[in-house]
């Protein structure tokens, strides 16, 4: 092998050094220019202004709270729109959130809290006004919340390893809090099973999407022996009941009489397997939705006849609706938003 001459070897060396400096450097500023374009107000994007935001019952009409998306100071700030007018302008509230929920004038934030060496998190319990009633740390990363109807509990799912449902390598961590005496059921996972009509024990269990029927009735998503099923929860006798397989991140409708939920269906992409469908409780008929993509959300029924939930969008997230009956077709309500509820 012929060797270069020394200076040959040292110019090499310092161009090398030079192109690894550039690419560096536009790295930085690349990050920094994407930072100050985040700092700014989205081009052609929704008006945000600051002021007062509640989970009470407004009198000037029903409102829509959610976690702003839109670039510029108050992105990822809980942010309020009229129910009716959801393309109006919105006012941002200065409480940052990565999943949010709430119901009769509770709230339940699910925050990160910024280290040095790694993020932490933390389930907050809002009053009608925002302010925090308690907090309880988080195990892991934040990706579902729900309030019961009469604002007493308040539950949150979070990921203890993974972060995506869509594999099969993932853990979860479900916990439900009284609102008014702090008592916490850290980990539903504690709680017996019974599956098909049979005391069940398995070291795969695995729960998550808390959706309320009452205080003291819920359904959730059980996961075990790579199947998920819905699971009827009683929390005064920490008991899960599988009613239904094929079930993920279920919502009840405000009659308590259908569960939306994703469903996975074969033939799907694996990163991308889910569709949304519809289970009356009472005869367990299925109906798929006129939605055609695939949701990762747990998503919220607008009324008793419509569903809105969260796909991608172009700054992260925007806000859809589809009737729950089969019938219609889907349309965008909200651009850059996520984690939607009706609080009042």
């Amino acid at each position: 092998m012929t060797r270069l001459p020394g200076r040959t070897r040292v110019l090499i060396l310092l161009v090398a050094v030079l192109l690894l400096g550039a690419v560096g450097t536009g790295a930085v500023l690349y990050a920094a220019d994407r930072s100050a374009r985040r700092d700014q107000a989205q081009p052609g994007g929704p008006v945000v202004t600051t002021g007062p935001v509640s989970l009470g019952r407004p009198s000037d009409g029903r409102q829509l709270v959610f976690r702003n998306l839109a670039w510029g100071p108050h992105r990822d700030e809980l942010a309020t729109v009229p129910a009716d007018h959801p393309d109006g302008p919105r006012t941002a509230s200065g409480v940052q959130c990565l999943r949010f929920y709430a119901a009769a004038g509770t709230g339940v934030c699910l925050q990160a809290e910024r280290g040095t060496l790694q993020d932490s998190y933390r389930a907050v319990l809002l009053d009608d006004h925002l302010r925090e009633l308690r907090s309880f740390p988080a195990a892991g990363i934040p990706t579902r919340s729900r309030v019961s109807p009469s604002g007493h509990l308040a539950a949150w799912t979070v990921f203890v390893s993974g972060d995506s449902y869509a594999g099969t390598d993932f853990s979860t961590r479900t916990s439900i809090v009284d609102v008014r005496d702090g008592n916490l059921r850290d980990n539903l996972e504690t709680f017996d099973v019974i599956k098909d009509g049979r005391p069940y024990q398995a070291h795969d269990v695995n729960i998550w999407g808390v959706t309320f029927a009452d205080d003291d009735l819920f359904y959730a998503t059980l996961a075990t022996g790579g199947q998920t099923y819905l699971v009827r929860g009683d929390l005064a006798a920490r008991r899960l009941t599988t009613l239904h397989q094929n079930v993920e991140c279920p919502s009840l409708s405000p009659d308590g009489t259908r569960i939306a939920y994703k469903r996975r269906v074969p033939g799907l992409p694996e990163d991308a397997p889910w569709r949304l469908y519809v289970l009356d409780l009472a005869t367990m008929t299925e109906t798929a939705t006129a939605e055609q993509r695939s949701i990762d959300d747990q998503a919220v029924w607008s009324d008793a006849s419509t569903l809105l939930y969260a796909l991608p969008g172009d700054f992260g997230a925007d806000l859809w609706t589809v009737p729950a009956d089969g019938t219609g077709q889907s349309r965008r309500v909200l651009e850059a938003a996520v984690a939607p509820a009706y609080p009042g």
